[in-house]
């Protein structure tokens, strides 16, 4: 049996979760049990996985092991967007009809959630607002923004431009030179969604919170070890993203990397009116590595992302979170000085996982064994409709839109370290350098 040694570390500093109503987790396992089938991981693909399963097969029990508690992991971490449209796409034929896979993929999930969220009354803050992709400079407005629009042309997809004075109106701030609006993405609380999703799994499919798996043996059935059980199963799907590698999967293919995000206090109704914002909204930056994603909540708060980094061991020394604190303070000073006086309550980091190439660690890894991870930090979506369709798959399923998940490719492999480590850190160097004027 290998060990696996290496378990996500979750503190308390999600404010997403913070922001919620209390939470009593699901039980940790504590016997030794045997099902059908098993899912690693309760985020966004493993919770979708689950649920397939258990509706592919009513007659058979689904277990759904979580190291931490739902809501407190990666899933629970991101800046909630559901996004249905690729980042980045180009006027070559071929990536255009990836970007219509794409593009259909992502609205399967976004439909798959908007169907659970009416049917369980999930309180999410879920609202189809649409986003801003924005440049600060007119170098970015040319360099990223009227690519993009080229691109929207091509696929038929419905923008609108705003320039940065009208831009002000709506956001609040002049920090921006322009925006591409697009108005199929929905803006959400991502904890709530998948606590949620959690509370109401069909009644097939148990949840085991507080329960990492501490060792994996695939070699003839599956046997899981736990750390006061164990689960035997006819098959498995992992759904730990960025973790994979610590259970013998995607070991030299998927890059580990943190992103770190703050959230404001509520605003006061004079702040509110400062501020001059009549909706909620949703701000995704040219360049995601150099500049700054930002959401207006429902509730009245700012969020602040900013600095994805490589993190190969997926940790943070102490009063990390303070430091990141008062750089996003900077930050949102900088864009909305008329609200010097508002502190960012919560900061807290989350881990993603990139692969050089884009592609989504997707489809049978083993005899049995089946995937969901590196969704490309694009997880409520992608690793949504990644564990839907990893479900499928292993129920032997054979459809259309695994097809259009098969032909987005696999991780490529990566270098051994330290090259590796050297050349991600560089390119990311890089990245910076060429987007400075875009922060």
């Amino acid at each position: 049996m290998k060990s696996v040694s290496h378990l996500p570390i979750n503190d308390s500093t999600n404010g997403w979760s913070r922001i919620l109503q209390p939470r009593s987790p699901k039980p940790s396992l504590e016997s030794d049990i045997r099902v059908h089938t098993v899912v690693v991981g309760a985020g966004y693909a493993g919770l979708a996985a689950a649920r397939r399963m258990a509706e592919n097969r009513p007659n058979e029990k689904v277990v759904l092991l979580e190291a931490h508690e739902v809501g407190e992991n990666a899933s629970g971490r991101n800046s909630g967007f559901a996004i249905d449209l690729p980042h980045v796409i180009s006027s070559n034929m071929n990536e255009l009809e990836g970007a219509h896979r794409h593009m259909q993929l992502s609205r399967t999930a976004i439909s798959y959630h908007e169907e659970q969220i009416a049917k369980h009354n999930i309180k999410c803050d879920w609202k189809q607002t649409g986003k801003y992709q924005t440049a600060v400079t007119d170098y970015g407005v040319k360099k990223y923004l009227q690519p993009f629009m080229e691109e929207l042309d091509k696929l038929q997809e419905p923008y609108t431009y705003i320039d940065g004075d009208k831009l002000a109106n709506t956001l609040g701030t002049d920090h921006f030179s322009g925006a591409v609006y697009t108005p199929g993405c929905r803006l959400l609380n991502p904890a709530a969604l998948v606590q949620g999703l959690a509370d109401t799994l069909p009644d097939n499919a148990d949840l085991y919170e507080h329960t990492p798996v501490i060792g994996i043996d695939c070699s003839n059935a599956i046997h899981l070890k736990t750390q006061a059980g164990s689960v035997h199963a006819d098959r498995l799907i992992m759904g730990v993203n960025a973790f994979a590698r610590y259970f013998g999967f995607y070991t030299r293919h998927i890059l580990p990397f943190a992103a770190n995000a703050s959230l404001s206090r509520k605003l006061t109704p004079e702040e509110q009116a400062s501020l001059g914002c009549k909706e909620s909204w949703g701000v995704t930056p040219a360049n995601a590595f150099a500049s700054i994603t930002m959401r207006y909540t429902e509730d009245h708060r700012v969020l602040i992302r900013q600095n994805i980094y490589f993190n190969r061991r997926m940790r943070e020394p102490q009063n990390y979170q303070d430091r990141i604190a008062k750089l996003h303070k900077r930050l949102f000073d900088e864009r909305f000085p008329m609200l010097q006086d508002v502190d960012m309550e919560y900061t807290w980091t989350g881990y993603l996982a990139l692969s050089q190439n884009g592609a989504p660690g997707f489809g049978q890894i083993a005899e049995n064994v089946y995937s969901c991870v590196c969704q490309n930090a694009i997880g409520v979506t992608k690793g949504t409709i990644s564990g839907m369709l990893a479900a499928d798959m292993a129920c032997g399923e054979d459809h259309e839109l695994i097809g259009h998940m098969q032909k987005l490719g696999k991780p490529n492999s990566l270098p051994p370290t330290p090259i590796l480590d050297i050349g991600v850190r560089a390119k990311l160097l890089w990245e910076l350098f060429n987007s400075r004027k875009e922060v």
